[in-house]
């Protein structure tokens, strides 16, 4: 993975990590924690300048992040809550939950979106839940144009200052990004079974 993304730099440039932070978003494997300290590196070496180096991992991330919104955007609320009404049982999933979910993205979207954007595992998949709650483009497109350049900048700082090290940061920030979904999973259970149990009450 790590050559691929280095040839790929090194036969488009700039418009290589643009591409490749565009792809990062849409399929996650391909993951920005070895992208931007690579091109980090390669600013390091003279054979790009940093500044535009972040500006592209910028514009390919916040570019990346729209399939989702729009995925999320039309399916919608008002069809999700339709369609938990209807089929989330065995999900223990109902259209109340759905509301809640979308008023609490209401309130607190924004800051969901600027923070997510740093957090590797789930900064791709913020996009849904923004889409969902129709968050206005203009408000997503900024939040997540200064989570994702705080995020580029971090991750190419780092390969700049570690040189031929760079890929200590994946190697860093990898075990880290598993860490998160593996908590994420555990807790999606234990509300799974936590509903279950209430709805086996409820039916007592």
């Amino acid at each position: 993975m790590a050559e691929w993304v280095q040839g790929l730099m090194d036969s488009m440039g700039y418009v290589g990590i643009l591409l490749l932070m565009v792809l990062e978003n849409v399929f996650p494997p391909i993951p920005s924690e070895l992208i931007m300290p690579s091109a980090g590196f390669a600013a390091a070496r003279g054979d790009m300048n940093l500044a535009v180096v972040i500006l592209m991992g910028t514009l390919g991330s916040v570019i990346g992040t729209l399939p989702l919104y729009y995925v999320g955007r039309a399916f919608g609320e008002d069809r999700l809550v339709a369609w938990a009404d209807k089929h989330g049982k065995w999900l223990t999933l109902s259209g109340k939950d759905i509301k809640k979910a979308d008023d609490w993205f209401d309130r607190h979207g924004s800051k969901a979106v600027l923070f997510g954007r740093m957090v590797p595992g789930i900064r791709s998949l913020l996009s849904l839940p923004a889409g969902m709650s129709e968050m206005p483009m203009g408000t997503f497109l900024l939040f997540s144009a200064i989570g994702s350049a705080l995020w580029s900048a971090l991750l190419a700082g780092a390969g700049f200052a570690l040189g031929e090290n760079y890929d200590r940061v994946e190697q860093y920030v990898g075990p880290a990004s598993r860490i998160i979904l593996g908590l994420l999973a555990v807790a999606a259970v234990a509300w799974f079974l936590r509903r279950k149990r209430e709805q086996e009450h409820a039916e007592v």
